[in-house]
């Protein structure tokens, strides 16, 4: 797919989760295998793919602030939309003046033949399904400019929290076949990957569909020669067993003591009201065993502040037990109303000068977790992966230890992409640590 003799490029611009960010480098390497290079920093490209996010009505800005932004620095380029917020309010997306070509979900690795579409007629297009028709499970593996491959092995969700749109946005569970994922791992490694993170949108559910398990997905994984490192992205608690866990501690290779896991209220009566699948008493258990059996694991936290529902007395307790918990941080978001969803017909809803009080609360908590975990590690040595350097960053390099804390050391191109121990001096700042190789 080339224009004449010229080479057409490319620009990608991701918002929103780790598996949006493994679906745009999946378009790119499709787009390449077409004649279509990635447009280079100071280069004007023929096309721009956004993939956009809608957790929240936030999101939802950023993405039409990103759209509007670079239809006017590229007024020429044949722009295309896709992701989530397309999905769900494909009309709207496609109202923004310039927008050329609006992709769902199930369409945007399809994005080849809709721009053969438009290059034959020039006619403006939207293909969207509705989340209910969207059933074919389509993979994505690839680290596009990053150093970790991000492997997608499962895509939807069939639990619908009250509060949340992503069963709209990204259809009913479905899952790969575990040979097809190993096949892509061994790829990966083929191709001088060290790391993969699994990705999905419920992960733990994967093969409710396909009859597989996913403990034996990961058991098939940690077997290819090559990879020396894999992370889950994000694990339901409930779908996070005492299995899963104990053979991560005790019996594989390469699956790293890091966990992400979503709690989104510490209030018992806040996760009925959001249709979780757990309470409380089994989130303490599953963090209690990972800490017990693997000390040095890294855990981060998902929760949300000011959900409806979430009285002040809620909130206390809320707060309260999430301060008991050894986490090692929270990802802290504002609840957002989201249109079409059951939570709006709970009746008591936060003030947003309180919901900014909460949010601002659980935020430094999540410092104070993340300070006192790393603070650990001063001192001591860990195995570090150090990615490949940020051209805007000369001279110094980052990489992430086996639990998941981000370092800093001077560069040092021989050990790109390579695990090195090294020396945890003390801290760059809260979110990363001063280190030099050993």
């Amino acid at each position: 797919m080339t224009d004449g003799s010229n080479i057409l490029k490319a620009s990608y611009h991701t918002l929103g989760c780790k598996l949006n960010f493994s679906e745009t480098s999946a378009i790119g390497m499709q787009l390449s295998g077409r004649g279509i290079v990635r447009a280079l920093p100071d280069e004007i490209p023929d096309i721009v793919v956004v993939n956009t996010c809608s957790v929240t009505e936030v999101a939802d800005k950023k993405g039409r602030s990103l759209i509007r932004r670079l239809r006017s620095r590229w007024p020429e380029a044949t722009l295309v939309v896709t992701g989530c917020y397309a999905q769900l309010k494909p009309q709207e997306v496609s109202s923004i003046e310039g927008v050329d070509i609006v992709l769902g979900n199930d369409e945007k690795l399809r994005i080849a033949e809709f721009l053969e579409q438009w290059e034959a007629d020039r006619r403006s297009r939207v293909a969207v399904h509705d989340y209910i028709d969207i059933r074919e499970f389509r993979g994505a593996c690839e680290r596009g400019d990053r150093t970790r491959y991000w492997l997608k092995v499962q895509d939807g969700c069939d639990y619908f929290c009250t509060y949340c749109t992503i069963p709209f946005a990204r259809g009913r569970s479905r899952s790969g076949r575990i040979a097809d994922l190993v096949a892509e791992a061994e790829q990966a490694a083929e191709a001088g990957g060290k790391e993969i993170v699994l990705t999905g949108v419920n992960v733990g559910c994967f093969g409710k569909d396909t009859g597989e398990g996913f403990l034996e997905l990961l058991k098939r994984l940690d077997a290819v020669k090559g990879i020396e490192r894999y992370r889950i992205s994000s694990i339901e608690p409930n779908l996070l067993t005492e299995e899963i866990v104990r053979w991560i501690a005790d019996e594989s290779r390469a699956f790293m003591p890091s966990f992400h896991i979503p709690l989104q209220s510490g209030s018992d009566e806040v996760l009925r009201l959001m249709n979780r699948r757990y309470r409380t008493d089994l989130f303490t258990d599953r963090i209690v065993m990972i800490r017990d059996l693997m000390p040095d694991a890294f855990i981060g936290v998902d929760i949300i502040a000011g959900a409806r529902g979430e009285t002040e007395e809620e909130w206390e307790r809320s707060f309260s037990y999430s301060e008991s918990l050894p986490v090692s941080r929270f990802h802290v978001f504002p609840y957002s109303e989201r249109p079409g969803t059951k939570a709006l017909a709970i009746s008591h809803q936060v003030k947003q000068e309180d919901k900014h009080k909460r949010v601002a609360m659980l935020t430094k908590l999540s410092d104070e977790k993340l300070r006192a975990f790393s603070r650990l590690f001063i001192g001591t040595s860990r195995p570090v992966l150090w990615e490949h350097p940020d051209a805007e960053d000369e001279g110094v390099m980052y990489g992430h230890t086996d639990n998941y804390l981000r370092v800093r050391a001077k560069a040092s191109p021989s050990v790109y992409n390579t695990i090195s121990p090294a020396f945890l001096s003390g801290f760059r700042d809260i979110e990363t640590l001063e280190a030099t190789t050993l």
